[in-house]
């Protein structure tokens, strides 16, 4: 079956039942559950294998536990979600009543990127399901292992009625993404997302786009440092820094880096001591994607030495190109124009960049596209308002990382260059629903006051309600 004709029986589906009851929305999540919980194994196994070697335990974590923490927060409110939403009533128009009614949008389509499969595929068609919808999913040719599996598994607990799987390269997404959604969401780099929103625009397609960038870390003067370097090297390391909202570059006060770099070697060892290890595994340590990337994140540590940068290892390890493995190292000195201050590093590459005060951290950041993520790590809380006031960023995660993607209470998503449009949790249900407005009459009303023929007791009324 082509591509359109698996798209038109499901557009043809959502139209034939366009407010599926809450009990056939619950069973399609429950469904999707049990399919994650019977082969989470299976899944981690997959992904690993794409990646050469990704750490199950990660995957685990990162993915399986949150991917069924967004389906049990929609189990949990889903019913409720539906419910219409009733708005104040202007006082001319009352005792009329004013509601939202939330109605599925139709047929969504989910565009998943390489590097968190299962967790950006699972957390918006949890959303789109609990808001009634049908969804057609094009996952990562970067993750063909897992894409096989996970089309294989829709397929055994959903119908074609319900849920498409379509897997392929650069060309199949093109056709993905010229199909006729009803909303389209898609997680990669702010490059592809452009085209994405180009090809979408000629079906007047909503599209909500979650990109990345540059997300800072900022170490404040008074900030718990080795608790900071720690939670920092954490974040960045998950997935060795193959996640669109890893700390990107690290602001601290100027002279610490030294003392920054012998932090970050003592978390790292903690971390993954077989980093300093040639002999042993590291299991636990993810390496890169793919040749092109491991490639790519050379071709920025080497861009930045020759104009002028420190790079620091931070392991005894080597990168070893066959195995795609890459050990973390921290860079110094880093001229504002290397392509490592300009590009989306998504790789275990951390830069260093000193400040004189806070303003200047501020400044740097605001002189910037909007990030995805920004974190902080300080004491006082007036620094804190400084600089969650100061600085416009997709979501902030205060005295650690990552974490404020796990809350499904908060919405997820970028600002500006960073993309825009957010789900997770009721957010997530909202950006998936029409959110209808219904206005119903009083059968006693005072409308007969404004319909002609007009006169002067009309006059008199505008004259007492425009002033």
């Amino acid at each position: 079956m082509t591509l359109a004709a698996r798209f038109d029986r499901l557009h043809l589906c959502s139209r034939a039942q366009p407010a599926p009851p809450w009990e056939v929305r619950k069973d399609k999540l429950m469904r999707l559950r049990h399919l994650l919980l019977r082969h989470k194994q299976d899944i981690a196994a997959a992904i690993s294998a794409d990646f050469g070697n990704r750490s199950q335990h990660e995957t685990q974590f990162l993915e399986v536990f949150t991917s069924l923490q967004a389906i049990d927060h929609a189990l949990a409110h889903g019913r409720q979600w539906m419910q219409p939403q009733t708005r104040p009533t202007a006082l001319w128009y009352k005792p009329a009543r004013n509601c939202l009614l939330p109605q599925p949008l139709g047929v969504v389509g989910i565009v998943t990127p390489w590097n968190y499969p299962l967790l950006l595929t699972v957390g918006p068609l949890a959303c789109a399901l609990a808001a009634g919808n049908l969804a057609m999913i094009k996952l990562s040719e970067n993750t063909p292992g897992f894409g096989e599996l996970f089309d294989r598994l829709i397929r055994q607990s959903f119908s074609e009625d319900e849920i498409a799987v379509v897997n392929g390269g650069a060309d199949v997404a093109q056709e993905f993404c010229a199909l006729a959604f009803d909303h389209l969401i898609f997680t990669g780099s702010t490059a592809i997302g452009r085209e994405v929103m180009r090809i979408a625009s000629t079906r007047l397609t909503p599209v909500t786009l979650e990109l990345g960038g540059k997300s800072p870390a900022i170490v404040a003067p008074n900030a718990d440092f080795k608790r900071a370097v720690m939670r920092i090297m954490s974040g960045k390391l998950l997935n060795a820094g193959q996640t669109c909202i890893a700390p990107d570059y690290v602001l601290l006060p100027q002279g610490r880096e030294q003392a920054f770099i012998d932090a970050a070697r003592e978390a790292v060892t903690r971390m993954y001591p077989a980093l300093n290890d040639e002999r042993l595994a590291t299991d636990d340590y993810t390496c890169i994607i793919n040749q092109r990337h491991f490639e790519r994140l050379q071709a920025l540590c080497a861009d930045a030495q020759q104009l002028g940068a420190v790079v620091t290892p931070l392991t005894t390890h080597t990168p070893h190109a066959s195995t795609r493995l890459m050990p973390p190292v921290v860079l110094t000195q880093v001229a504002p124009a290397a392509r490592i201050m300009q590009e989306e590093i998504f790789g275990p590459l951390l830069p260093l960049i000193g400040y004189g005060d806070l303003d200047e951290a501020i400044a740097f950041v605001n002189a910037r596209p909007r990030p995805l993520a920004l974190y902080l790590f300080a004491k006082d809380q007036s620094a804190i308002d400084q600089v969650l006031l100061q600085t416009i960023t997709g979501g902030v995660t205060v005295n650690d990382t990552l974490l404020h993607i796990a809350q499904e209470t908060l919405p997820f998503g970028g600002v500006g260059a960073s993309g825009f449009g957010a789900y997770h949790g009721e957010e997530g249900f909202r950006r998936f629903s029409h959110m209808k407005p219904v206005f119903t009459q009083s059968r006693i009303n005072a409308m007969r006051l404004f319909s002609p023929p007009y006169g002067k007791a009309f006059a008199l009324l505008m004259k007492f309600l425009i002033r």
